[in-house]
């Protein structure tokens, strides 16, 4: 993209810098996570000094628009990696510095920073020229969420904050619209409003147990199911639900997805292994 014409994942990236710069303001002592742009907007991680309420969402998106209003000029610039693990340290922002000590491990001899304003963050770039260039009415923050530095689950725990970003208010309204109605269409209260199924932690999570009317709606789709299917012109074949890990070797399953697999068994007196049918592949060969 040009200059004057920047990409959409441009205005979210740079939104992540304007939010984690709002931030900032709000809470001096910030320290701060990772702020990429993801599907319909963007996200940053922090550590705060207190629990983040639904209330400061609202805060923080005016302190946005209001950055954004500034015409805040986005520049970037390349720093020997050493100096910059120095500078990080200097002003307390541990987790930036374990990156660029991540960074300088695997050879990285310069690292990039990107300055909006007062801002000044760790990136390597992507942003739009200037904050006059994303639509006030385009974004929105969404909410807050828990995040482990990393994904690591023995890492501290930071919190999260997802924003939401289109090209223009009109389509931020059609992207808001669509989820209340598939709010409505969740299947999770389908289930429990229209007495389909139920789930018991005895059994495990993500296994429902089908009552009478969700037992009618799945043969009911089932029978959909193969008609369409009479229709096109194929025809049904069943195999075991079990099958000899030999036959995984050969298909390449225990190569690649054993991990993702049930744990094999082994059937009375005998020493093969025996594996669950991973997805709905069938024991078809030739």
């Amino acid at each position: 993209m040009s200059e004057n014409t920047p990409s959409i994942e441009e205005k979210r990236h740079s939104l992540a810098h304007i939010l984690a710069q709002a931030v900032v303001d709000m809470f001096p002592e910030a320290k701060l996570g990772v702020g990429p742009f993801i599907e319909n907007g963007f996200y940053y991680d922090f550590e705060l000094p207190r629990t983040l309420i639904p209330e400061d969402l609202p805060i923080l998106e005016k302190k946005m628009k209001h950055i954004v209003k500034q015409n805040q000029e986005f520049t970037s610039k390349e720093e020997p990696v050493d100096e910059a693990i120095k500078y990080l340290k200097e002003i307390k922002q541990p987790y930036k510095v374990e990156l660029a000590e991540g960074f300088k491990a695997d050879g990285t001899t310069e690292v990039g920073f990107h300055r909006n304003g007062p801002f000044v963050d760790l990136c390597r770039g992507g942003h739009i020229k200037s904050t006059n260039q994303i639509d006030p009415k385009a974004f929105k923050l969404d909410r807050i969420a828990g995040a482990y530095w990393k994904g690591d689950e023995k890492n501290p725990m930071l919190q999260r904050i997802y924003g939401l970003c289109f090209e223009n208010g009109k389509e931020l309204d059609e992207f808001l619209a669509m989820r209340r109605e598939a709010e409505k269409r969740d299947h999770r209260k389908l289930g429990k409003a229209l007495d389909l199924f139920s789930f018991n932690e005895n059994v495990g999570p993500g296994l429902p147990l089908w009552h009478p009317n969700g037992t009618v709606l799945v043969e009911e789709l089932e029978k959909l199911a193969k008609e369409m299917e009479f229709k096109g012109g194929y025809k049904q074949v069943r195999t075991p639900h079990l099958t000899k890990g030999k036959l995984y070797e050969l298909s390449g399953h225990l190569a690649h997805y054993r991990d993702s697999m049930y744990p094999p068994m082994q059937l009375d007196g005998d020493s093969e292994e025996y594996f669950m049918k991973p997805m709905n592949c069938p024991q078809k060969m030739g």
